[in-house]
């Protein structure tokens, strides 16, 4: 064959697509049997067409991806078990959330001196204890992630103060090569909030810590999403943060490579298989799961990558959530900025809003789409040293 296939057939425009499937519908409405409206905003339509849009220009990622196992530490002898029959299974990366101090020796038994990545991400904020972690890994392969901001978000309150955080994580930050500043935008998913939300207030949080120390630490940011059900709503959401992301740092005339951390969010591990596709397919450099999945190798996840950039479909939504969390980022910042609306209870209000919208449309089509729970408990009177 000279040509390829596509070529023997006359291309078609949307309008004769769309004029071709009215006259199929044999009368019935086009709008209300074919679109379907989103909680985003998003209209989802029968087809999508070149001519109706325009693609963005979408950073492209490296293909060093990573599966990893996630641990809560929270028994030391229990966590070390899970970790060493990871690690038996083939698994060649751990994470471990860390709430509280624990006992080295317990936890790290069998397991050092393995060719193991160690990734720790801190929900406080102790530094003695931090700095002696580092020192027990010092000859291992190992990062550590703080976020005081989705610290505050999560939990109502900084760890000591607003003053006395930002000033900590910067010295901590600045110590150790191997200490990043997370924004853990699963926070905001594991609310109620929706993709588009997830994306504006990941990228307001991102730029409260490039407001405050400016662009020097954009190489030391890493970003946590939670990854849902649905398949091509969150491949187009991570492409979209990525292309906003790269927005903001020119605007601080500086560029970096974001590493995305993609979890699968908890009630959706029966898609385990899914969401693991649609982060790679994204963007993500690491997956993370408190279930064990096999690394793909890289021919695979160029495969996936190529399925992104091919898909019209794909591609009209990532731009939609581009344009609508722009827009949304914009309006954080011109009320002063996400901190501020953290403080008044706006971002609360605003993701509960759509967590009440989830629920109905849920009773209302009796379809479960696996509700989030609100878990920020932050409100204007529970907000304690401030400053």
């Amino acid at each position: 064959m000279d040509k390829p296939i596509t070529n023997y057939f006359e291309p078609s425009s949307s309008a004769a697509w769309k004029q071709k499937i009215q006259f199929e519908l044999d009368g019935a409405d086009y709008n209300k049997t074919l679109l379907t409206e989103t909680n985003e905003g998003i209209t989802i339509k029968p087809f999508y067409h070149l001519d109706s849009f325009e693609k963005i220009n979408i950073p492209k990622t490296n293909t060093d991806f990573k599966t990893c196992k996630s641990i809560i530490v929270s028994t030391e002898i229990k966590n070390n078990k899970e970790a060493v029959k990871a690690i038996n299974n083939n698994i060649k990366t751990l994470k471990f959330t860390v709430n509280k101090p624990f006992n080295t020796h317990l936890l790290f038994k069998n397991l050092l001196n393995k060719n193991i990545e160690f990734y720790f991400e801190f929900n406080i904020l102790q530094v003695d204890f931090i700095s002696n972690l580092a020192e027990v890994l010092k000859e291992e392969n190992f990062y550590f992630t703080f976020d005081i901001i989705g610290n505050l978000a999560e939990r109502g309150n900084w760890h000591n103060s607003l003053t006395v955080d930002f000033k900590t994580l910067e010295n901590l930050a600045n110590s150790n090569a191997n200490f990043y500043i997370n924004v853990n935008a699963s926070v905001y998913h594991n609310a109620g909030a929706n993709a588009v939300q997830e994306i504006a207030y990941a990228l307001a949080h991102t730029n409260e810590y490039l407001t405050y120390y400016g662009e020097k630490i954009a190489d030391k940011l890493q970003f946590n999403f939670s990854i849902g059900s649905n398949f091509f709503f969150e491949i187009s959401k991570l492409r979209a943060f990525r292309y906003l992301f790269n927005l903001i740092l020119a605007e601080y005339n500086t560029k970096a490579t974001p590493i995305i951390n993609s979890e699968a969010s908890s009630i959706y591990n029966n898609n385990l298989e899914s969401t693991y596709s649609s982060s790679i397919i994204g963007g993500s450099t690491i997956f993370s799961s408190n279930l064990e999945i096999e690394n793909k190798d890289i021919s695979e996840i160029e495969e996936l990558k190529i399925v992104a950039t091919n898909s019209n479909y794909i591609e009209s939504i990532t731009k939609q959530f581009a344009e609508k969390a722009l827009n949304i980022f914009k309006d954080i910042e011109k009320s002063g900025g996400f901190l501020k609306q953290l403080k008044e209870g706006t971002i609360q209000r605003k993701i509960k809003e759509n967590a009440n919208k989830e629920h109905l449309t849920t009773l209302t089509t009796n379809k479960t789409t696996g509700l989030k729970t609100l878990i920020i408990p932050l409100t204007p009177k529970s907000l304690k040293n401030e400053a």
